[in-house]
């Protein structure tokens, strides 16, 4: 690097490169190419290489066994280093100079943001299940409400910050290194909660902030069960470069692992982006529709399917000329989906209203803010869900309704408490009365008019709010009933109010925004995707399987609710580096009855690695609850090598809600 500091690699290398230069394609990301994603590394660069390319798979500032200490996600330095990585690739004797560079999650969001520094030697990027804007559309905030994954993905860090380098990779200074992370990469999740508001922290590194910035071909990909998905036609409507956009019915996984499927070629898909921009190879893939995405069919709520009925659709440009938002009126309990009901009518003050004060139960299957479909953590039957909800339902469809985009919903209301929120829902309901969510939206009321400077509400005095839900392609068949719900908790997707409020919502102003598609001639038109395609996977040996699940604890007596997330990815051992890997992670989201500042989450983790005379062992817990004023963080950290504890630290933070 610039600075001097060493970044560790793996590099794939096709045999005729050292003779005849070849493109290099960089991933970049913090969670150790040595180990932890190993596997994944192997089936994607050494495929890709199989085909003609450099594949580098480089250790971020701080993690695996590069150099330094990690001390937060996306930082300045991180993008200058992914900079000095693409001129130092570019450099090098088997590199022809062209470089791409491609990522799913941290390595999309990566790809975006060192693309808007412009290195020279960077043609093109792939950007899968990223976001173009750290605040809004992030696993931090959602809406303005703080959402629970922001100490599920914190969780993930303080356990990744806190792991040692290999010792046959950087030697006897190993243990310096670790202990370097572990008492200075910090407690991410307090500077997380401490910006509770839009502002510099998240703005300087998000991409929407200067779109124009970037100016190299750009293929943004996601799933529906994902929770990035909106960046993608963000960037399709946004961007001034040549791109492209996918979005199937995936959780957050890489396309041709995907899961719900079906799954795709994706690998073949990136060769053909790839073989376009790096190699000049004119195969037709920029005369394909700019955007294709997977229109899902009505399925029974079900919160582990292995696949998605529906079919590929395409689209040229976006927005599209296919597309009209369409506006329906809302009555007491009923969305008026006839003609002639496009609008909310004229405000009269004394129409009657409709009170809403949700228990704190509703959210429990809501399912993950981003899914990574390995548990139980797609939301499941929406009928519990709506029995602490207020519903407004149509009437049964008398033909097929195809919807592509962002639903929007604007409601009229007041409070009766300076603080509230609220989750609308938009479902399929089948004639069984069955009910699947098809797509949510949050809003901290206290943001109604602004992320950065938000306002209390003056108690009952009336507001009129827009909440925008996430984009989505749905088929809702004949004889079903769009059903929208709101409540005024989504616990534990999204962080509690202070305090219970009670709201008053007037129906005859408010309305639900379709965004309704007519079938394009495109899509009869649009090349099939190749069947999932990867290199041989890792040999590995199996000590302890995985196990994924989400469980419900709930006492009557004490009247307390406890989701319980397992994540425990076992034991094994890696045969070509002989070195064992333990990982399990465990979350706890607490509340008691109807006390709003009972709300608690803990995370668990331990990971290991252990070969021949080295044997570490780290532990992390993480405690985040709250009061009507502040926000509560406790941490702990301990780790072990050989059985012995040589390192414990303990954090305790106390961090004033901000209109939150």
């Amino acid at each position: 690097m610039r600075d001097g500091a060493q970044l560790a690699a793996r590099v794939w290398l096709p045999e005729e490169a050292e003779q005849t230069p070849m493109p290099a394609i960089m991933e970049y990301i913090p969670y150790r190419k040595r180990d932890i994603t190993r596997g994944r590394d192997a089936t994607n660069h050494a495929y890709l290489a199989g085909h003609g390319y450099v594949c580098i798979r480089v250790d971020m500032r701080g993690s695996g066994d590069s150099d330094g200490v990690l001390t937060d996600e996306y930082t300045q330095q991180e993008q200058e280093d992914g900079v000095d990585a693409i001129a130092w690739l570019a450099e090098q004797p088997w590199c022809d100079g062209s470089v791409g560079m491609m990522g799913i999650s941290w390595g999309g969001f990566n790809s975006l943001q060192v693309a808007a520094k412009q290195p020279p030697a960077l043609k093109a990027i792939i950007s899968i299940c990223s976001s173009d804007d750290l605040y809004a559309d992030n696993m931090h905030y959602m809406g303005g409400c703080l959402l629970g994954d922001n100490l599920s993905e914190a969780t993930v860090m303080f356990a990744f910050n806190t792991l040692p380098p290999d010792p046959l990779i950087v030697g006897n200074r190993w243990r310096d290194m670790w202990f370097d992370r572990m008492e200075n990469s910090g407690l991410w999740l307090e500077q997380w909660i401490e910006n509770q508001r839009r502002n510099a922290y998240w703005s300087t590194s998000s991409v929407n902030e200067h779109y124009s910035a970037i100016q190299c071909p750009v293929y943004a990909i996601g799933g529906w069960a994902d929770g990035f998905t909106n960046t993608v036609l963000r960037l399709m409507q946004h961007l001034e470069v040549p791109r492209k956009g996918l979005i199937g019915p995936w959780g957050h996984k890489y396309p041709h692992q995907g899961i719900p499927g079906p799954a795709i070629g994706f690998l073949q898909e990136a060769l053909r982006w790839w073989d376009y921009w790096l190699k000049g190879k004119d195969n037709g893939i920029m005369d394909e529709p700019m955007l294709r995405a997977w229109e899902q069919d009505s399925i029974p709520p079900d919160t582990s399917y292995a696949e998605r009925p529906g079919r590929w659709i395409g689209e040229s440009g976006w927005p599209s000329d296919n597309i009209r938002m369409r506006r329906y009126g809302l009555g007491p309990y009923t969305i008026v989906m006839g003609e002639g009901h496009g609008g909310p009518h004229q405000r009269d003050e004394h129409e009657s209203s409709l009170v809403l004060q949700s228990p704190l139960s509703v959210g429990l299957f809501a399912g993950k803010w981003c899914s990574y479909a390995a548990t139980p953590d797609l939301p499941g039957d929406q009928r519990e869900e709506d029995g602490g909800s207020l519903i407004f339902s149509s009437r049964q469809l008398a033909e097929p309704l195809d919807i592509f985009g962002m639903p929007v919903v604007e409601l009229e209301l007041s409070s009766d408490k300076p603080q509230a929120m609220l989750a609308v829902r938009l479902s399929d309901v089948a004639p069984d009365g069955k009910a699947t969510r098809v797509t949510y939206g949050l809003l901290n009321l206290s943001h109604r008019d602004s992320d950065a400077n938000p306002e209390p509400l003056v108690p009952h005095r009336r507001y009129r709010v827009r909440i925008p839900m996430n984009g989505i392609a749905q088929r809702f068949p004949a004889g079903h009933q769009l059903r929208l719900s709101v409540s005024t908790s989504y616990w534990p997707l999204a962080w509690l109010p202070p305090e219970p409020a009670q709201v008053e919502i007037y129906p005859g102003s408010c309305t639900l925004t379709l965004p309704e598609r007519s079938p394009g001639e495109e899509d009869a038109r649009l090349p099939e995707f190749n069947e999932p395609e990867e290199a041989p996977p890792l040999d590995i040996t199996t000590f302890e399987a995985s196990e994924h699940n989400w469980l419900l604890h709930r006492d009557l007596a004490t009247k307390e609710s406890t989701l319980e997330v397992i994540n425990d990815q076992g034991h094994f051992l890696i045969e070509d580096t002989g070195t064992e890997v333990r990982r399990s992670t465990r979350e706890w989201y607490t509340t008691v009855h109807d006390d709003f500042t009972s709300a608690r989450g803990e995370t668990y983790t331990e990971r290991s690695f252990k070969r021949d005379d080295w044997n570490v062992e780290i532990y992390t817990r993480s405690i985040l609850s709250c009061d009507e004023s502040n926000f509560f963080i406790h941490a702990q950290l301990d780790a072990y090598e050989n059985d012995y504890r040589v390192f414990s630290k303990n954090w305790e933070k106390v961090i004033p809600r901000d209109h939150m």
